[in-house]
């Protein structure tokens, strides 16, 4: 007969240097290979993630940290500088927290760019970084949002949102603004979303939307992340090949799940993240967007055992 152990939860404050305590939580067993997920943004939380994926991630054998950023999500009444070094200062406080020598970084969307960043900066202390939905350049992903939407405006003989990303094209493209409205345009035409759900996202959608708290956690987005981080990173800017480069000459392996319908990344952009990382280490998704872990969670979780087991992704089955 299998055995099979149930190991609890655990919510804890992890305290910072002034005291005061991220949202944080732990999945799994901690004698496992400890992961630690990254959330989106700026200005976003890890609601989604932790309400359909952490615990799942940990049954497959491994130790999930999730927690919410200082100044954004369940985080947000914590005073935050919003720049990566104070970011830093908060992950390797969780480091020392759980007593984790090395972690797998997940990195969702923006999430991505900060584990990236650490990595480079701590490759002691990072196992390997994985890329789910994360911009390699902002930039890139801007101009795609508005070639796309221009395709979809000139289908529907749409003049008014045609001058509008006429206006757009003229911006600073360095600018918060410009990095704001083509998001705006990303949302209006369904760029994070498939068009397609399969019965398993609806199933892990509809837990998101069963629950009050965490649905309004999931939807709730920060406006002073954003600014902040613009303000002292200049994130709307930021290329991530050079980084990448230095990571993996550390030896640390770089991995990339993105969907096919995410309106965010052209599938240039993906061949240009194949030839710098590897094709094998790149799982581009049908019938998947931004969310993917949630899009297609038994693909995503697949990935992520074969890459840390080298076993063949057959073998996991979910």
């Amino acid at each position: 007969m299998k055995t099979i152990v149930i190991y609890c939860v655990l919510l804890i404050l992890v305290s910072t240097a002034n005291g005061q305590g991220l949202y944080v939580k732990a999945y799994g067993n901690p004698a496992d290979s400890p992961v630690i997920f990254l959330h989106g943004g700026p200005g976003f939380n890890s609601a989604g993630f932790e309400a359909t994926t952490a615990q799942r991630l940990a049954d497959t054998g491994f130790y999930v940290v999730v927690y919410d950023r200082r100044g954004e999500g369940r985080s947000q009444h914590l005073q935050s500088s919003y720049n990566f070094q104070q970011s830093f200062a908060d992950l390797n406080q969780l480091f020392q927290t759980y007593q984790l020598r090395k972690a797998i970084l997940v990195g969702h969307s923006f999430g991505g760019v900060l584990a990236t960043y650490f990595a480079d900066e701590f490759p002691e202390k990072v196992q390997s970084v994985i890329l789910a939905a994360a911009p390699v350049s902002m930039q890139e992903s801007f101009k795609t949002i508005i070639d796309a939407s221009k395709i979809i405006y000139q289908s529907k003989n749409d003049s008014v949102n045609l001058a509008y990303l006429s206006q757009l094209e003229e911006m600073d493209k360095s600018s918060l603004a410009y990095s704001s409205y083509c998001l705006m345009h990303a949302m209006q035409n369904g760029f994070y979303s498939p068009k397609n759900l399969t019965e398993e996202a609806k199933q892990l959608y509809n837990i998101l939307l069963a629950d009050p708290e965490i649905a309004s956690h999931a939807t709730q987005m920060t406006y002073q992340a954003p600014q902040g981080f613009w303000k002292s990173e200049a994130y709307t800017c930021i290329d991530l090949t050079d980084k990448i480069n230095a990571i993996i000459s550390k030896a640390i392996k770089v991995y990339g799940i993105y969907g096919k319908e995410d309106g965010l990344y052209s599938a240039n952009q993906i061949s240009a993240l194949q030839n710098l990382i590897g094709s094998e280490n790149v799982l581009y998704l049908d019938n998947c967007s931004h969310n993917v872990f949630i899009d297609q969670q038994a693909q995503f979780l697949s990935a992520i055992n074969h890459w840390m087991s080298n076993q063949p992704i057959e073998d996991f089955g979910f």
